[in-house]
């Protein structure tokens, strides 16, 4: 028989293809595995180039302080990969719990990289998940990626263009410029619009890992705080490389949670506050609004500028390998925040239209990396991985 990418077709005992099934009796019934060889290809757009050197030694998964004995990872998906088996790659809920530290790559004595494997699975299996088919479009074209953003951005000029209030010279009166009420109002639609998307995207996650499987509501409610803890945290990031020679694997942990608390502080600031947030007042220097911005700008600037001069030098093993997706996320973060403190100077030094002109720049770049990156790129992460962990923790909670 043949595969379906013209190789011939493997008959073969389906727990010796699935190192993580559990042991089956001698008269198992083999099962027929059909290489899909265009797979290589796929996946190699989403960033992987050199797993197909991988020639199952499980020096990775070996090296791996987060890998279990049962059920190892990354050696069985660097070998779904190779074959192209998709149906079990979607299944597979340990290609969210790889946190990255490098360990596996520098270890591997063929120089395959199944940290960036990982990687690019997850970025493979983001544009799975949603539904829309725009993440597949953004991680594969740089020119979608900034014509999106480019689009978004200049839709937000627009509307300003058109339907902003009175620019008052006299003195600074961004509250007249952009009533609030009317932000308020786009913010919340624009969370309702990308949080469906986000969520709609997560659910299909979820139907591709569970399947058809029954399991009480009980154990699904039992099992909650795994994902609570995880959205929070990221706690399982820390022990990350513990066992291996990547002791920066954990200042990398702090890092990110300093830039997601930094970045959900903005959020909930922007979203929730913005009444006492965006206001035309001096707030003091210790005005609850005022000290958290302080604190989110802080972290935001910091975190990003350390990561790109880690990409640039290519410090760590996660940055070793760039995609232009990881750049320009940076960067459109790091100009989100930027603009946001040149704003903030230009009204505390009385400028009217340099305010008003910086305020539309800062959302017209703000906004497209929300749209973009929450529900189809990197933010993404931040449900999908705490989820994973979660549909594991029900799935070993009931045996399976």
């Amino acid at each position: 028989m043949r595969g379906k990418a013209g190789t011939a077709a493997t008959w073969a005992v389906a727990p010796e293809m699935n190192m993580a099934a559990p042991a089956v009796s001698e008269n198992a019934s083999p099962c027929l595995i059909e290489p899909d060889l265009e797979f290589v290809e796929e996946l190699a757009a989403y960033g992987a180039k050199d797993f197909t050197k991988c020639y199952q030694c499980a020096t990775c998964s070996v090296s791996c302080s987060l890998s279990p004995d049962q059920d190892p990872f990354p050696r069985k998906e660097m070998l779904w990969a190779k074959w192209g088996l998709k149906d079990r790659l979607l299944k597979d809920a340990d290609i969210w719990t790889c946190y990255y530290c490098g360990d596996c790559s520098t270890r591997c004595p063929r120089g395959a990289n199944p940290g960036e494997t990982m990687m690019s699975l997850r970025r493979y299996l983001t544009a799975q998940y949603d539904w829309t088919g725009l993440s597949k479009r953004l991680y594969t074209s740089e020119a979608w990626e900034l014509g999106v953003m480019g689009a978004v951005g200049l839709f937000v000029v627009a509307l300003f263009y058109f339907f902003h209030g009175p620019m008052l010279t006299d003195r600074v009166s961004v509250n007249t410029f952009a009533p609030v009420f009317w932000v308020e109002i786009g913010d919340l639609f624009l969370a309702a619009i990308l949080s469906t998307f986000l969520l709609s995207n997560a659910y299909r996650m979820f139907r591709h890992i569970m399947g058809e499987e029954q399991i009480p509501l009980s154990v699904y409610i039992q099992q909650a705080p795994i994902f609570l803890v995880n959205f929070v945290t990221q706690k399982r990031w820390r022990d990350c490389g513990e066992d291996g020679a990547n002791e920066a694997t954990r200042g990398s942990w702090l890092k990110h949670f300093l830039l997601v608390t930094g970045y959900l502080t903005m959020m909930t600031l922007i979203i929730v506050f913005l009444r006492w947030f965006q206001t035309d007042e001096v707030h003091s220097v210790f005005h609850p609004t005022r000290l958290l911005g302080y604190y989110a700008t802080a972290v935001l600037l910091y975190v990003t500028v350390d990561m790109m001069i880690s990409r640039r030098k290519k410090e760590l093993e996660i940055h070793k390998h760039s995609e232009f997706s990881d750049w320009l996320f940076l960067i459109l973060l790091f100009s989100t925040t930027l603009t946001g403190i040149i704003m903030h100077i230009l009204r505390l030094g009385g400028f009217p239209l340099a305010t008003y002109y910086s305020y539309v720049i800062h959302l017209a770049i703000a906004v497209p990396m929300l749209v973009v990156e929450v529900p189809f790129g990197k933010w993404s992460h931040l449900m999908y991985r705490p989820l994973a962990l979660y549909l594991k923790s029900v799935k070993e909670a009931v045996g399976r």
